[in-house]
């Protein structure tokens, strides 16, 4: 169940969406959030550099297994703009963050890219769950859907 409190940190993930974008990058914005409420970590897309593994989930699952406990990975949460992909998933498996929640999918994304003629990404779109069977996963959240799809529409010039 979506609640007012992640709407807020989904907000928040949609603006880093925006500043990369601005910064001439992807679109893709993430928070991680404590089991406490507070704001550990946020980060945006970094791929323009020429490294595709630069995602903000990849490197908030990275500075999670720096710098919690495996019990505050556990309870802590992760918002984003974009369903992971699996790279960030896998890498949210392995280092045992807490839930997911966000605001577009992968199916969402695939549909627009499709719709503005962009060739879909290298690695199969899989759904978080399929990599990570026991993910406690949240999203799309609708309110969000346009407002991401304007965003993916500005990066590729449609």
């Amino acid at each position: 169940m979506i609640t007012e409190t992640d709407r807020h940190y989904l907000q928040r993930c949609v603006e880093l969406a925006e500043e990369a974008l601005e910064a001439g990058d992807e679109p893709f914005g993430s928070v991680l959030v404590s089991g406490d409420g507070e704001v550990l970590v946020e980060d945006h897309n970094h791929v323009a550099g020429g490294d595709a593994t630069q995602h903000p989930e990849f490197f908030l699952a990275r500075w999670a297994a720096e710098n919690l406990t495996p019990e505050e990975r556990t309870r802590a949460t992760v918002y984003t703009s974009g369903e992971h992909c699996p790279m960030c998933a896998a890498a949210h498996g392995w280092v045992g963050l807490g839930r997911i929640v966000y605001a577009s999918s992968s199916e969402q994304l695939i549909g627009w890219l499709k719709e503005m003629g962009i060739d879909p990404a290298p690695v199969a779109p899989l759904p978080i769950q399929q990599v990570v069977p026991g993910a406690e996963v949240e999203g799309p959240v609708p309110e969000f859907t346009e407002r991401m799809h304007n965003l993916h529409r500005r990066l590729h010039g449609a």
